[in-house]
C-alpha cells in the first residue's frame, strides 16, 4: 500500500489539477491544507481572503466527501510530522510564487526528498516566469513584447481531467475549518460574501455566466462599472477554485474577435505581473523606477482615512471605495481611478493602498495587487506616466454616465441631476436643495481641489524626473 499527500495551497479545486492527479495514482491519500500562520509574516493574507477562504475549503471539503485535514502553523514542521507520523511514500503539491511561498517551499522540499518522493506542478499559470524571457536572456519589461513575442509563440498546457477520488485517511492531528477563525468576528463578512459563490463550482457558474452575458460585450464594457461585463473571475483565480488553462482553452476554442483577443490578453497581463514579482521578490515594498524612492509622499492619515471610508466628496471615488467595502471587490476601471486620486491627488504613497487593497480585497494576489499598484503610481514595469493623472470628474462622465454605478455605492446622491452628480460642488444651492442635499452634512466637501492637487503632484514628480 503506497500513501501520499496532496497538499493544497492556491489550487482549491479537483478539476485540472495536476497535484491531485499524480496523488491519485496512490494507494490511499491524506487530503491537506495549511493556513500558515509562521513563514508568511507580514503577508498573511487579509480579512477578506480569510473570509473567502473559509467557504472555499467548506465547498472544497464537500467535493472531497469531508476529507479534508486542515492544520495551522508552520507548514515544513506540519508535513514533516505527518510524513512521519503517517508513514507517507510521497508529497504532491502545486507551485505558488509568493517570495516568501517560494523560500519555504523549496527548503520543503529539500528535507522531505531525503525521506519520500516530492513533486511540484504548475498548477496556476500559463507559462512559469522563468521560462519567458528576452533573446538576451533578460525579463521583459513592457507587456506587449511580453505577451505577443514572449508568450503567445509558446504553447499552453492542455487542462486535464480530474481522476476519481482515491480512499483517503484523516490524521489524528487535523483540525476542523472553523478552529482556523477565518471568519471575521462582526457582521460585515455576512454581508460581504452574500453575493458570491467560493468554491469549484463557484467559478464555473461565474464563468457560464460570463459567457452568456458579459464576453460579447467585452472590449468596451469592461471600462463601464454599471455594465455586467467582466467576469468577476478574479477571487477564484486567485484560490485556484479555475484554472487558468480551462479559461484559456474556453476561449480559444470560440470564434475569434476583439473581446476574446482581450480577455485572453487580460490573463496576459496576469502572467506579467507574475514575470515582474519573480525578477522583483521586494516588488511590494521596492519601486520598480528607483527614481521614485525619492518622492516626497505627503502620507496625511486624515485623507488617507476619508479615501478607506468612501468619504472623499469626489462621488466616483467614494463609489469604488464602498463598492470594495460592501463587496470585497472593485471594478477595474475604478481601481484606477480610487488609485490615482490617492497616490496624485492626496499624494500618499502607493504602497498604503495597496495594503489596503490587500486587507479588503477578495482577489488580493499579491503579484497582481502591487504590479498595478505600481502601474498607477508610474513607478513600476510598462507603468503608466506619472503626469497621468484621472480626472475623477470627468472618468465619472465618461465610464458611468447614467450614473447607476455611482448612485448605488453612494445614495446620498441619487436625487442629483446627472449635470453635478459627478462634480455636486459646483451644483446651485437650488438644485442641492431640490436633491435633498446640504455638503458638509450629507455628502461631504471635496478633501483636496482636484486642480491644485493635480499640479502640486506634477511638481513633486518635477522634483525627482
Amino acid at each position: 500500500m503506497s500513501r501520499a499527500i496532496l497538499w493544497f495551497r492556491q489550487d482549491l479545486r479537483l478539476e485540472d489539477n495536476l497535484a491531485w492527479n499524480q496523488a491519485m495514482t496512490h494507494d490511499e491519500v491524506m487530503l491537506v491544507y495549511i493556513l500558515d500562520t509562521v513563514n508568511s509574516k507580514d503577508r498573511f493574507m487579509g480579512e477578506a481572503s480569510q473570509l473567502w477562504l473559509h467557504h472555499s475549503l467548506t465547498a472544497l471539503n464537500i467535493d472531497c466527501d469531508n476529507q479534508l485535514n486542515v492544520f495551522q502553523g508552520d507548514a515544513q514542521q506540519i508535513l514533516a510530522k505527518l510524513v512521519d507520523h503517517h508513514a507517507i511514500d510521497a508529497v504532491y503539491w502545486n507551485r505558488c510564487y509568493e517570495p516568501w511561498r517560494t523560500e519555504r517551499d523549496a527548503e520543503i522540499k529539500q528535507q522531505l526528498a531525503k525521506k519520500v518522493i516530492v513533486e511540484s506542478f504548475n498548477g496556476a499559470l500559463l507559462w512559469e516566469p522563468w521560462e519567458v524571457k528576452k533573446a538576451d536572456g533578460g525579463p521583459y519589461k513592457v507587456f506587449t513584447p511580453f505577451y505577443r513575442k514572449g508568450c503567445l509563440n509558446r504553447p499552453v498546457r492542455h487542462p486535464v481531467s480530474a481522476k476519481s477520488l482515491k480512499p483517503c485517511f484523516k490524521s489524528d492531528l487535523a483540525l476542523k475549518i472553523v478552529d482556523l477563525n477565518l471568519m471575521p468576528k462582526f457582521p460585515w463578512g455576512d454581508q460581504v460574501i452574500a453575493s458570491w459563490q467560493p468554491g469549484e463550482r463557484g467559478a464555473k457558474a461565474a464563468w457560464d455566466v460570463f459567457l452568456s452575458q458579459g464576453l460579447a460585450h467585452y472590449r468596451q464594457g469592461r471600462d463601464l462599472p454599471w455594465l455586467k461585463a467582466v467576469s468577476r473571475l478574479s477571487p477564484h483565480i486567485h484560490f485556484g477554485e479555475i484554472s487558468v488553462n480551462q479559461l484559456w482553452y474556453a476561449i480559444q476554442s470560440m470564434a475569434q474577435d476583439d473581446n476574446t483577443d482581450h480577455f485572453l490578453s487580460e490573463l496576459g497581463w496576469r502572467e506579467f505581473s507574475y514575470s515582474q514579482l519573480y525578477y522583483q521578490p521586494q516588488m511590494d515594498q521596492k519601486n520598480i523606477q528607483v527614481k521614485f524612492d525619492e518622492f516626497p509622499w505627503q502620507n496625511d492619515q486624515i485623507l488617507l482615512k476619508a479615501w478607506q471610508a468612501g468619504q472623499t466628496g469626489i462621488p466616483i471615488v467614494d463609489a469604488g471605495m464602498r463598492e470594495l467595502w460592501q463587496t470585497g471587490y472593485m471594478h477595474n476601471r475604478v481601481r484606477m481611478i480610487v488609485g490615482s486620486f490617492l497616490v496624485k491627488n492626496l499624494q500618499v504613497d502607493w504602497r498604503l493602498g495597496e495594503r489596503w487593497f490587500w486587507d479588503t480585497l477578495f482577489d488580493a494576489d499579491m503579484a497582481s495587487n502591487c504590479a498595478s499598484w505600481q502601474w498607477v503610481a508610474g513607478c513600476g514595469a510598462d507603468a503608466a506616466p506619472y503626469f497621468r493623472i484621472f480626472n475623477p470628474v470627468l472618468q465619472g462622465v465618461k465610464f458611468d454616465a447614467n450614473g447607476h454605478y455611482t448612485r448605488k455605492f453612494v445614495p446620498e446622491l441619487k436625487k442629483l441631476p446627472d449635470r453635478y452628480l459627478f462634480s455636486p460642488w459646483l451644483a446651485p444651492e437650488g438644485i442641492l436643495t431640490q436633491a435633498g442635499i446640504a455638503l458638509g452634512k450629507d455628502y461631504p466637501r471635496p478633501i483636496v481641489d482636484l486642480q491644485s492637487s493635480r499640479e502640486q503632484a506634477l511638481e513633486a514628480y518635477a522634483k525627482i524626473k
